[in-house]
C-alpha cells in the first residue's frame, strides 16, 4: 500500500486540511474513500440519500478525524440543486474543496433498449447526470481558487466493453468515461488551471451495488482495496484507474477490451464477444 505521506507529497490535494467531497459516500467504495482520506487528515464531505446509512457513516468519519472535520448531507445527485446545495454546504463548513470524487450510482436493471423509460430516466439521471451536475457545480470553485485539485469520476469496465444483461448502466458508465475524457482534455488546455480529472475504473468489487451477498464474494475486492489502488494510480498521474480484481488481472482486461474496439475494426457483429459465430475465435483470442 503506498503510504499517506507519499500521496500527500507528489499530490498537494490530498495535505492534511484539504478537503474532499465524495459522493455516494455513506457505503462501498465512496465510504472507503472517505475514511482514507479523513486518515490523511482531510475534512472530508459525504454526499448520500437521507436515512440511517448516511448518519452511520457520519459517526465513523467522526471517530477517524473528529466531527469537526466532517458533514454528512443528504442529496440527490441527479437534482442539480441538490449538488448546489452540497457544494454550498462544503464551502461553508471548510472553503475551498480540493478533491471531489463523482462516485454516487446505482445498478437497478430497468430491462430491455424498449422497456421502461422511468427506470431508464432514473439510472441515467444519477449515474451520468450526477457526474455532470458535479461537475459543473464544483468545476469552477476548484478552478477559481488557483490550488491543486483533482476529479475522479467513477466509470466501470462495462461501460467499455458493454457485455450483455444491463444495458441502462453500460450506457450510463460509457457516458461517464466519454465525459470525463473530454473533462481531462479540457482541463489541460484550460489556462493557468490547476485540476485534473481522473477516471477510476473498478473491477468486482463488494460494494451496495453488489446485489444479494451478504458477505464478499472470493473474487471481489473491497473498497478499500481499490481506494489504495486509485491513490498508488494518482502519485503515477494515471488517467485511466484500471482496477483489478481476485479474478480478473489487467492482461486478461485489456485482452476484453482489445477484442471490444476490434469489432468495429474488424467489422464484426456488435457484442461478437457473446455472439455464437464468434465464440471459438474469441476463445483463441484470450488464449494466444
Amino acid at each position: 500500500m503506498t503510504s499517506d505521506a507519499e500521496i500527500q507529497t507528489a499530490l498537494p490535494a490530498f495535505a492534511p486540511g484539504n478537503v474532499a467531497v465524495i459522493t455516494g459516500g455513506a457505503s462501498g467504495i465512496g465510504l472507503a474513500a472517505a475514511k482514507r482520506f479523513a486518515a490523511m487528515g482531510m475534512k472530508t464531505v459525504i454526499a448520500d440519500v437521507d436515512g440511517a446509512r448516511l448518519d452511520q457513516a457520519r459517526q465513523a468519519l467522526a471517530a477517524i478525524g473528529g466531527d469537526d472535520a466532517v458533514r454528512a448531507v443528504a442529496a440527490n445527485v441527479s437534482h442539480i440543486d441538490d449538488v448546489d446545495r452540497l457544494a454550498d454546504a462544503a464551502y461553508a463548513a471548510f472553503g475551498a474543496v480540493s478533491v471531489l470524487m463523482n462516485n454516487a450510482g446505482v445498478g437497478n436493471n430497468p430491462g430491455k433498449p424498449w422497456e421502461n423509460r422511468v427506470a431508464w430516466r432514473r439510472l441515467m439521471d444519477i449515474n451520468f447526470w450526477g457526474v455532470v451536475h458535479g461537475v459543473q457545480v464544483f468545476a469552477p470553485r476548484m478552478l477559481a481558487a488557483d490550488k491543486p485539485g483533482l476529479i475522479i469520476n467513477t466509470g466501470s469496465k462495462q461501460g467499455i466493453t458493454t457485455p450483455p444483461g444491463n444495458l441502462a448502466y453500460n450506457v450510463s458508465k460509457a457516458g461517464v468515461k466519454t465525459f470525463t475524457e473530454g473533462l481531462a482534455h479540457a482541463l489541460r488546455n484550460e489556462p493557468g488551471a490547476k485540476v485534473s480529472a481522473h477516471l477510476l475504473i473498478p473491477g468486482f468489487t463488494y460494494t451496495g451495488l453488489t446485489e444479494g451477498a451478504t458477505e464478499k464474494p472470493a473474487g471481489a475486492w473491497t473498497g478499500e482495496q481499490v481506494i489504495d489502488f486509485m491513490l498508488a494510480s494518482l502519485k503515477r498521474n494515471d488517467f485511466y484507474i484500471l482496477c483489478p480484481d481476485n479474478e480478473v488481472a489487467r492482461p486478461m482486461d485489456e485482452k476484453r477490451m482489445a477484442w471490444a474496439i476490434g469489432d468495429i475494426i474488424e467489422n464484426r457483429p456488435a457484442l461478437s464477444r457473446w455472439h455464437p459465430d464468434h465464440k471459438d475465435a474469441f476463445a483463441a483470442f484470450m488464449n494466444g
